[in-house]
């Protein structure tokens, strides 16, 4: 494996429309009803609209879950994805509580809540979920509308401790070359898995990437991480040429004279999702030949794994990760520490 593809240590510190047809105005029983278009099948009461899937759909959110989203948005400024997290996790609990207010919920409640939700789902799951109870009801009794908090004797379960999954060297090598660069797509792609592996950038931060925050005289991105946190995160010179030959050859032509801020774009004059750059991975590794099928967070991992494995430091690995804890890095320790361990016991004469 060529040293050239261990990244490098340099710190500087339209709306779619709905599907759902609208149901016509409907009228107490009795009154004369409007005739309905042709081609639009009439609802009763009793037959609520419902969506492309055939299920009726989502309820409106409690106003008391909006209000605490909002206060939650404005003080920490959270990402989309965790504010639809915290919304399911308080949505799925107000249709337990069948009608009843969050500020009537207790203990008894949840713990009846745990037995039939929590037991289905994985430790992580569960655990996030309480944690989003545990904030909602903090922030309850901060507001005034409650004067006990009911998640205060709840605790989250304790999960084993994970290595996470990456990739090797070689097999990061594997999956970067193979994009068909001969093709618009398949340079964005190199380029972005170049982009990914050299700087370790989450999912979210590589879709929402403005093109104005690259820097490719200074080699570095300025990213906006978890909780509206800010960093500058470097890349090596490979991935820059990359970068280059995207813009100059495929990002334009990809856009067919649309315009698009973000970076990353598709042929409908857009910015890829989260859901388009998983699936181009799994995609990419799988011509590959690589068994464990990576994701973006895979290549994160990789990323600091290899740093490390070539003697970073944990800290400069902190910062650019965007990790707002130590503890949070040191997973990764561990992991350089288990594979110099398995390296020792197959190459070892004596194990």
């Amino acid at each position: 494996m060529a040293a050239r593809r261990v990244p490098a240590v340099h710190l500087v510190l339209p709306a779619r429309r709905s599907s759902r047809r609208r149901a016509p105005g409907r009228t107490s029983a009795g009154c004369i009803c409007h005739p309905v278009a042709p081609g639009i099948r009439s609802l009763s009461p009793d037959q609520p609209p419902k969506n492309k899937r055939g299920r009726p759909p989502a309820p409106a959110p409690d106003p008391l879950v909006l209000a605490f989203l909002d206060a939650v948005w404005v003080e920490d400024g959270l990402s989309g994805n965790t504010q639809a997290a915290y919304r399911r996790d308080l949505q799925g609990l107000v249709k337990f509580l069948g009608g009843r207010s969050l500020d009537t919920c207790t203990e008894v409640d949840l713990l009846s809540y745990g037995v039939e939700r929590f037991e289905a789902s994985k430790p992580s799951s569960a655990n996030r979920r309480l944690s989003t109870f545990k904030r909602y009801f903090r922030w309850a009794i901060r507001e005034g509308r409650m004067t006990a908090d009911p998640t205060l004797k709840l605790i989250c379960s304790k999960q084993p401790m994970r290595n996470p999954k990456l990739l090797s060297e070689h097999q990061v090598e594997g999956l970067l070359m193979a994009p068909d660069v001969s093709t618009p797509l398949g340079i964005r792609d190199r380029a972005i898995l170049e982009l990914m592996y050299a700087s370790g950038l989450r999912a979210t931060e590589l879709v929402t990437l403005k093109s104005a925050y690259v820097s490719l005289k200074d080699g570095v991105v300025h990213v906006t991480g978890k909780g509206a946190k800010s960093r500058v995160v470097p890349f090596g010179q490979l991935a820059g040429d990359w970068i280059q030959r995207y813009l100059a050859r495929a990002r334009h032509e990809i856009l067919g004279g649309q315009a698009c801020n973000e970076l990353f774009v598709t042929r409908r004059g857009g910015p890829m999702t989260r859901q388009m750059l998983w699936s181009m991975i799994k995609h990419h590794g799988k011509a590959a030949g690589i068994d464990l099928l990576p994701s973006p967070h895979t290549l994160r991992h990789s990323f600091a794994t290899h740093l490390i494995d070539h003697g970073a430091d944990l800290r400069a690995v902190q910062l650019l990760l965007g990790h707002a804890d130590l503890s949070t890095t040191q997973i990764y320790t561990h992991v350089a520490r288990a594979r110099l361990k398995a390296l020792v016991a197959a190459h070892h004469p004596r194990g």
